[in-house]
């Protein structure tokens, strides 16, 4: 027998990349499966972009780099938050990591001690709560509902901190509900964590290019919180780059060698060519991605409105990101034969097994009511999914 080790034993496996693995299983079996469960674009990179990465191969930046990047991607990075977001970082307050999420693990894993409160507003992204166990810290959840556009309050917020709270952790826009915070939102948020210094906050803004206000707010604009922002981005959402694998994070000068000191010791620096890559991104003017942006809101109009035919789906209207996040709760207790819908992961599996549609159970991203819709794929295909799952879902009683 195999003994591994309490921290793999106490880990989840991602919902996301499980629903994934078993439409694939489907597929093998020859049937047509509409896989609307990942968070990827379903455009190519752009050939600046693949220009830039090929020139980098044939001039040999082929060697290990710097643990936390080449010095001009990072220079790249500074100018690119100057010119886009205000934000003065210095190279030396950069790192880039093998993919957003690394830098996020980093981050917890150099501010969070075992026992340390970590707050998270549901719904969050499926990683945060189980990166929050890795680093040994505890969850504390704050509920922000369809009611609220899935976005807390000063108030909640203000009432969940407490002596032990070490860092506070949110995206936006937000995976998985599509919700963004204004600025007057995000100075709400503020004015509270001035009252607590040691409290740090961790702000994912991978999905800052597919706003559909085109005005990307970032908690880190406040002085009075800067040195305790640890900003997170990257080029896979923005960019159409997910398998690259290159993130970021800009932070207080010791937080970013304390990240480097620990991806020193298990990945080193990420891959060579990719940062090439995404130098060149970084380049690129946030107008000249709204080509992209453009076709996942009419891609968003077009699924909201085609739900309006599906009964008991409660949906709010995203302005960010590609999903919806509708409360599904209206179908529970209901059943076809022998399948009956108990929960979020009943009403998946159904429509993964009857109508060959993969979606997310909302469990993964602490709001058990709801489910994750990704709209990441061609209108042709959003038609025939929302068409499966609406005759599906009429069998039920």
């Amino acid at each position: 027998m195999i003994h591994l080790s309490n921290r793999i034993n106490q880990l989840s496996e991602s919902e996301t990349l499980a629903m994934s693995r078993k439409s694939r299983e489907l597929k093998a079996q020859g049937h047509d499966v509409i896989n609307l469960s990942l968070g990827e674009p379903d455009f190519y990179t752009p050939d600046d972009i693949k220009k830039a990465a090929k020139i980098a191969i044939d001039e040999n930046y082929t060697f290990y780099t710097p643990v936390n990047g080449y010095p001009e991607l990072r220079k790249a990075i500074s100018q690119k938050l100057k010119r886009d977001n205000n934000l003065d970082y210095s190279p030396e307050e950069i790192v880039t990591c093998t993919g957003a999420k690394q830098a996020i693990i980093n981050a917890l894993l150099c501010l969070v001690n075992p026992g340390d409160e970590v707050i998270i507003p549901t719904p969050y992204w499926v990683s945060y709560s189980q990166m929050v166990t890795i680093a040994e810290g505890k969850q504390v959840y704050i509920e922000a509902g369809i009611k609220n556009d899935f976005k807390i309050t000063p108030a909640q917020l203000e009432n969940a901190i407490t002596p032990k709270t070490r860092l506070f952790m949110f995206s936006s826009p937000c995976n998985p509900t599509g919700s963004v915070y204004s600025k007057a939102e995000l100075e709400g948020l503020a004015r509270v964590f001035e009252k607590h210094p040691n409290v740090y906050i961790l702000s994912d803004e991978i999905y800052e290019l597919i706003n559909f206000n085109k005005n990307h707010e970032s908690i880190a604009r406040f002085e009075s919180l800067k040195d305790r922002v640890v900003l997170i981005n990257g080029v896979s959402k923005g960019f159409a780059m997910t398998g690259w694998r290159l993130g970021y994070m800009a932070s207080h000068i010791d937080i970013a060698k304390a990240v480097t000191k620990l991806q020193g010791q298990y990945t080193s620096a990420t891959c060579s060519i990719a940062q090439k890559a995404a130098q060149k991104a970084m380049e690129i003017l946030p107008e000249d991605t709204w080509v992209m942006l453009d076709k996942f809101r009419e891609r968003r109009d077009l699924v909201l409105e085609l739900m309006k035919d599906i009964p008991g789906m409660k949906t709010n209207i995203p302005q960010g990101a590609f999903y919806i996040f509708p409360d599904i709760s209206s179908y529970f207790g209901k059943r076809n034969g022998e399948h009956i819908i108990n929960d979020a992961n009943d009403f998946c599996m159904y429509l993964l097994n009857n109508a060959f549609v993969a979606l997310v159970p909302g469990d993964a991203f602490g709001a058990p009511n709801c489910i994750r819709f990704s709209y990441a794929t061609s209108n042709e295909l959003l038609i025939e999914a929302v068409k499966r799952i609406k005759s599906a879902l009429s069998e039920l009683n």
